[in-house]
């Protein structure tokens, strides 16, 4: 039972160091290899056209804007 708490009490002092170090330098939380913007890829999918999926989605998002627009047209205040 005290190797349980010795190792609860040292990942609670880790995770309280790593929360000042972020308090104090402001810095967001980035990975080390600088993800694929180093490989000079600008998104996860490198496909000249998105897929159906995707299609639909935007389609769903521009219908779902379109409808909010009128909505907040069509407000009564």
């Amino acid at each position: 039972m005290s190797t349980f708490i010795l190792a609860f009490v040292f990942f609670i002092v880790v995770v309280a160091a790593m929360a000042v170090g972020y308090i104090f330098q402001q810095k967001t939380i980035a990975g080390s290899c600088g993800g694929l913007g180093a490989l000079g890829i600008d998104k996860a999918c490198d496909c000249p056209e998105p897929c159906d999926r995707k299609k639909m989605r935007m389609e769903k998002e521009q219908a779902r804007e379109k409808k909010l627009k009128e909505w907040k047209e069509n407000q009564i205040l």
